[in-house]
């Protein structure tokens, strides 16, 4: 009971009255997730529907009544044309790629944007990564209800314009390059509100107004992109190419995978499933590339749960946020598929699932489950180095035993990036990228051919 509380024995939990413990026994709770494996399985809950509307339909006509701009993904981003899980097409753009940055990833796993960075420069993939971005505040929004739909709206459309002007201070035409989302949270959110935008004209009244105020109209109009890209189907995509640059044979790898809530949850009929992988009954991303890569993707009860971080959770009830990652994931994943990694392709997901384990020894009942996000573990296999890449030492999970078994002597590596250290805190410093084109707007920009 806290002490504010005006109730004995009320505990403030930050979800309102309607939160009550159910107290199921065992039994009881497995009877009720029980529909989750047997009806979701098969994707009968998401696909048994009379009509599902494309956005995109309303987004071509706006754009034929003039009244919005279409970021198009154009034959010079050499798309790969995929399904998504009503059978659509969805274009993923593969080259000419402008990086939305994730704000806890940057912050908490710098080895997951490192990752992808490095896999792009192995496949000589042109990219800009600028510093010109905002974080999509969504987490404000779904983790403390304070923020709307004005501003979610406002800070989607103004970082997506920065992607399409952002090539001009290359001297290259607007619409160069193409939006790639770091962020499971940014992909979901920014697919969710594209199809806000394009159904009500009063928001879109309302945004014109911020976005003119803000210079980030074009031709006095919003602009939408075609396509919402995250990451993951950018790596699905591409799981030939990267697979072409293995290096580590990881075909004794057990690997479950954990698809997260905002990538194939939120807006679904958007999320790009494939019959070649697990009969497309589940989302494609992150078991495609694992697949490619040799590894046995292992099945598991509770595929379909949330981590447990649930943006709410994690701020007024985190130790539901930690028993609910432990019991309801790693346990099932350690205890029932034995696995030797849990790959995933979100943020919060890889933190909450990478950084709870610990609490997990205060009931004597501890889990041990490496966790990596897809792009790490690709990354990893095709050579790049486990600390100064993949950054394993930034993870709480015991991603050395993972490392053991797929060959990789870690006191070495580990050695090795020590010595790095000292180089760099001497001012030798690598970088994966030229610094010079971080910043591609205002006195902060160098040309590149004049900085030579």
């Amino acid at each position: 009971m806290t002490t504010d509380s005006k109730i004995p024995g009320e505990r403030f939990t930050g979800h309102g009255p309607e939160w009550r413990e159910v107290k199921l026994t065992r039994k009881d709770a497995n009877t009720a997730t029980a529909w989750v494996e047997q009806v979701i399985d098969k994707r009968s809950m998401l696909t048994q529907k009379d009509r599902v509307e494309d956005v995109r339909d309303l987004m071509w006509q706006l754009e034929k009544e003039g009244e919005i701009v279409v970021h198009r993904v154009s034959d010079e981003h050499e798309p790969v044309m995929v399904k998504t899980l009503y059978g659509w097409d969805k274009k993923i753009p593969t080259t000419r790629l402008w990086h939305h940055k994730s704000c806890g990833q940057c912050g908490n796993i710098p080895g997951y944007p490192a990752s992808l960075l490095w896999l792009m420069n192995k496949m000589g993939i042109e990219y800009l990564d600028e510093t010109d971005q905002t974080s999509c505040t969504a987490w404000n929004y779904h983790g403390s209800g304070i923020g709307n739909i004005e501003s979610l709206a406002a800070v989607f459309l103004r970082n997506f314009h920065q992607a399409y002007v952002a090539a001009k201070a290359q001297g290259l035409p607007a619409s160069y390059y193409y939006p790639l989302v770091h962020c499971g949270t940014s992909f979901g959110n920014y697919k969710e509100v594209r199809g806000y935008l394009l159904r009500s004209a009063k928001l879109r009244a309302s945004v014109t107004k911020i976005l003119g105020k803000l210079g980030r109209l074009v031709d006095g109009k919003l602009l939408i992109p075609e396509e919402v890209v995250h990451y993951s189907e950018w790596l699905h995509v591409m799981r030939g190419q990267v697979a072409n640059h293995q290096e580590i044979d990881c075909s004794n790898i057990r690997a479950t995978i954990h698809p997260a809530c905002h990538v194939y949850k939120m807006v679904p009929e958007d999320v790009v499933y494939d019959d070649d992988v697990l009969d497309g009954n589940r989302v494609a991303v992150s078991t495609g590339i694992m697949q490619s890569l040799g590894t046995q993707v292992i099945d598991y009860r509770t595929w379909y749960d949330c981590c447990g971080f649930g943006f709410r959770h994690i701020i007024s009830e985190r130790e539901f946020t930690r028993s609910f990652a432990i019991d309801r994931k790693l346990r099932v994943v350690q205890d029932e598929a034995h696995a030797d990694v849990m790959i995933g392709h979100d943020t919060g997901c890889i933190t909450t699932l990478d950084k709870n384990q610990w609490i997990s020894k205060a009931g004597g009942n501890p889990v041990d489950v490496p966790v990596l996000a897809d792009c790490q573990f690709a990354a990893m296999v095709c050579g790049a180095h486990p600390y100064k890449i993949v950054q394993s030492h930034w993870h709480a999970s015991s991603t050395e035993t993972l490392m053991e078994k797929i060959g990789i002597d870690w006191r070495a590596k580990k050695a090795e990036f020590e010595a790095y250290l000292k180089e760099v805190a001497a001012g030798r410093i690598e970088t994966l990228y030229d610094p010079r084109r971080m910043i591609t707007s205002g006195p902060g920009y160098k040309q590149i051919e004049a900085a030579k």
